[in-house]
């Protein structure tokens, strides 16, 4: 108990700035002033750790049409989510109500694969099912509501898209499965299991994503290519649950970093396990832990994760070796915003890098995609159901009215790699004008056929 006490102690640091200098404090208001004008992203709510203590926290701009952001405002954080669902399972674990190389089957029945998928597979994204959510819109399900059940119905009951352990794929479904789970071994709903055993011990005031919505709380918001910023509808509630349920503010979740940072409320064990990336059956790196994804940069370690839910982008990255931390949510899922500022906030702290890579037949696909969006002449043979459903007359519009005056791109480029989720290819594309750069995010079906089931337009952030 005594280990504990100093980390809780320094969680209750005031969230002041006077670690940061006036000249890095002006230089973190700049940037998110700049880049939420130039990007329309309607609010930021940001938190630093330095030193392992929360050093600022801010919030910029709008969180609703009728109310400014405010620091304490609860925004949904999405897949960011999955480290206390992950965090959960190791308290279960700990708690000898459960074993993460167990199989599913012996807590819920009826999983494809589930005599042979472990829950430790289910948490570092290796189970083989097939994601619910790859998409970056609502699809057309997600106007109704649903249950975890229901979910495992309709997509935990599919073939396996691989043979547990043989590759990464990311799979909201698996968090599904395990936030089952973990309520069944329980016995109480995963909120107020977190509640009682995370939340409330570090003074974090989290709450469900699908409460967060109405005057008290941001508004999330999207954008169709480079048309109008408008409120968006949130989807039906349940649609993330365990794989990203919650709403908090950014100091809270600067809190959990605070507690990685130092150690506390899990044991140092369990810090660990989360943070040792996973390797395939062949032994190949996955890049991913249990509910974080891991790396380095410039040297530098870090633990990471990004959470997109209905209107609203965020991240959160740790530097273990350098005691800080970044928190970055924004009520906009319709720009890379979010990692703009995540990456320039890191500038101010540490630096970061970016790969880039390229695959010319995709290209050539895209690139005629876009040349039917700026026209408005669009080939619905070339889409999916769901993304047919995605580009209704008024979208469709918007593309056309927003894209076709800026003319001939540039260049139309791939940038980052292709990777396989939800049943489906992703890949990012840059394309740039002389006075623009827009950013595409991408999904297609497998295969040089492959119709698209995603194919959003964006500005670029440098």
């Amino acid at each position: 108990m005594r280990r504990l006490l100093i980390p809780l102690a320094l969680l209750a640091t005031p969230a002041a700035a006077q670690q940061l200098t006036p000249a890095e404090t002006a230089q973190v208001d700049g940037l998110v002033t700049e880049t939420l004008a130039g990007s329309g992203v309607p609010s930021a709510s940001i938190a630093i750790v330095r030193d392992n203590r929360i050093v600022f926290t801010k919030a910029y701009g709008k969180q609703s049409e009728a109310a400014p952001a405010r620091a304490q405002s609860r925004y949904q954080i999405a897949s960011v989510s999955k480290q206390f669902t992950a965090a959960a399972l190791l308290m279960l674990e700990n708690d000898g109500k459960l074993r993460l190389d167990e199989t599913v089957a012996r807590h819920l029945p009826g999983i494809s694969g589930g005599d042979t998928i472990t829950l430790r597979q289910l948490l570092s994204h290796t189970s083989g099912l097939q994601d619910y959510w790859p998409q970056d819109y609502s699809f057309k399900a997600m106007a109704t509501p649903v249950t975890p059940k229901q979910i495992v119905d309709r997509w935990a009951r599919k073939p396996l898209d691989f043979a547990p352990g043989t590759q990464w794929q990311y799979s909201n479904t698996g968090y599904v499965v395990a936030g089952m789970i973990a309520e069944q071994v329980s016995g109480q709903p995963l909120l107020d299991f977190l509640d009682a055993r995370i939340f409330k011990p570090l003074g974090i005031a989290a709450m469900d994503q699908d409460l967060a919505n109405g005057a008290r709380y941001p508004q999330g918001y999207e954008r169709a290519a480079l048309g109008p910023v408008r409120p968006v509808t949130p989807a039906a509630s349940g649609w993330l649950f365990a794989a990203g349920e919650l709403a908090m503010s950014a100091g809270d979740l600067a809190k959990w970093n605070v507690a990685r940072l130092t150690r506390a409320i899990l044991p140092a064990e369990d810090w660990t396990a989360q943070e040792t990336a996973i390797r395939l059956s062949d032994g190949a790196a996955t890049g991913y832990g249990l509910g974080v994804s891991l790396g380095e940069a410039d040297g530098r370690r870090f633990v990471e994760h990004s959470g997109e839910a209905v209107g609203f982008l965020s991240e959160n990255i740790v530097y273990p070796d350098d005691k800080a931390a970044i928190t970055e949510l924004t009520n906009s899922w319709s720009s890379p915003a979010f990692m703009t500022i995540a990456r320039g906030i890191a500038g101010i702290v540490l630096p970061r890098p970016t790969t880039a890579t390229a695959d010319l037949d995709a290209t050539r696909r895209a690139r005629a995609l876009f040349d039917q969006l700026r026209s408005g002449r669009l080939d619905r043979t070339q889409l999916t159901e769901d993304a047919d459903y995605y580009f209704t007359p008024r979208t469709l519009g918007d593309f056309r009215a927003s894209l076709a005056p800026l003319g001939e791109p540039v260049s139309f480029t791939q940038f980052g790699r292709a990777r396989l989720r939800g049943g489906f290819v992703n890949r990012t594309y840059r394309v740039t004008y002389a006075d623009a750069t827009l950013s595409i995010s991408t999904y297609r079906e497998p295969g040089a056929t492959g119709r698209f089931e995603q194919f959003l337009v964006a500005p670029a952030q440098k």
